[in-house]
């Protein structure tokens, strides 16, 4: 950020950081003000098309007023560098409150919720502030690019790609729309709903699951205690993964080890477990029981939405197998635009897939069912504005590529 090209007589208008911190201060307690004026309701920002005319008519302001008031004193003071560095630390300090303060509804009268601090990025304290340092990064801006100067374009090229990428990240938030799409095996829909409100919004595209997956970690071992309800924990303190060969001990009560495993199996005609394929199948073990010299041999199993699980008594406690933790998780499907046109994708964790102006992520699925779910949840997000706001970013990487280009050159001509 930087004053007009001429310097701010002393007295003329106020010049200093003290003068710049009190401004931002007292931007910031209006703000409050005006929340406990309206019991935190906050300010909603302009939707489409009013957000873009409101952006264009804010630019022309700063355009107008850098270029026809750039030798008033109070003018050069709005732009300065005192109050651009004192507005982003009140930036600052008010996304730190957002980041420590939970960000979740609480009763109207409570102190919190009558100074927004639970929405403090919809507040009018941050947009005032906001828009002040926009404000006040705009008249630099313009004063370094009216007349151009080619030894200027690393500044213009910075401080242009972080008033786009502020302005336009926080005015296109109004059109940002993430919703839940619930998908079921073999069916296929366009229904998305949002995540507050539960309405229903149709897409401009139907999604067909063809096939939802889940990897799993191994089974762990796990001894129950019905007496106290309670798993015990076993001699080395940590629940090891099911795998052959793997022996577990808990004092005073016995060891298990592991003879064979199968991770997919079906019971078979003489009611030994036989491996299978796909997810018909669940985790079966062969275990060795030690009781402390008494030795038996069991199958135990997690059992499965048709299978009860198998579980085996020792002492007065039982070996159980516990599933594994969802490793990773995936949906095999198909996309049909509004023209007929198909193609298959596969939709995983941030890993977003593109569609028609909308990125599709995997979401989740029934935990309940495990990785027996049919259903597969999908989130559906639109940002119309974030090309805007990575022209922002990819001119401030331009400017610092630039600057550090120039730095090079000093350096080599030194």
């Amino acid at each position: 950020m930087s004053g007009s090209k001429n310097s701010v007589k002393t007295g003329a208008a106020p010049a200093g950081f003290m003068e710049a911190a009190l401004f931002t201060l007292v931007a910031i307690l209006a703000g409050f003000g005006m929340e406990l004026l309206s019991s935190g309701g906050g300010i909603d920002l302009p939707v489409w098309p009013f957000n873009l005319i409101v952006l264009i008519l804010f630019g022309a302001l700063i355009l107008a007023v850098g270029l026809m008031f750039r030798e008033r004193p109070l003018v050069a003071w709005l732009g300065g560098i005192p109050l651009g560095l004192s507005l982003i630390i009140g930036l600052a300090l008010l996304s730190l409150i957002g980041g420590v303060l939970p960000q979740d509804k609480l009763p109207p009268d409570s102190p919190v919720a009558m100074l927004r601090l639970n929405g403090m990025f919809s507040s009018w304290s941050f947009a005032l502030v906001t828009l002040l340092f926009l404000f006040n990064l705009g008249l630099s801006l313009v004063w370094k690019s009216v007349p151009f100067k080619v030894a200027n374009l690393q500044f213009m090229l910075f401080h242009g790609g972080f008033w786009i990428a502020l302005s336009c990240g926080l005015l296109g938030a109004t059109q940002l729309e993430r919703l839940v799409v619930p998908l079921y095996e073999g069916k296929a829909s366009d229904v998305a709903y949002h995540r507050e409100s539960e309405k229903a919004i149709h897409l401009p595209f139907s999604i067909y699951l063809k096939d939802f997956h889940i990897e799993q970690y191994a089974p762990k071992f796990a001894l129950y205690d019905p007496a106290n309800d309670r798993l015990v924990e076993p001699k080395s303190k940590l629940v090891p993964e099911i795998g052959k060969g793997v022996k577990v001990e808990w004092t005073n009560i016995g060891s298990v080890t592991v003879l064979d495993y199968l991770p997919s199996a079906l019971p078979g005609a003489n009611g030994v477990p036989v491996a299978v394929d796909g997810k018909k199948g669940v985790a079966f073990a062969r275990v060795r029981i030690d009781e402390n010299g008494k030795v038996s041999e069991r199958w135990i199993s997690s059992g499965g939405p048709q299978l009860k699980p198998l579980f085996v008594p020792m002492g007065s406690y039982f070996i159980v197998m516990a599933d594994g933790a969802p490793k990773a998780f995936r949906s095999e499907v198909m996309l049909t635009g509004p023209g007929g046109e198909k193609r298959m994708e596969t939709l995983e964790v941030n890993k977003p897939v593109d569609m028609q102006g909308w990125k599709l992520y995997q979401a989740g699925y029934d935990e309940s069912a495990g990785r027996w779910s049919t259903l597969s949840l999908v989130e559906a997000v639109r940002d119309p504005w974030l090309p805007a706001v990575y022209v922002g970013f990819f001119m401030i990487m331009a400017g610092n590529v630039l600057f550090f280009w120039k730095g090079v050159k000093k350096m080599e001509a030194a």
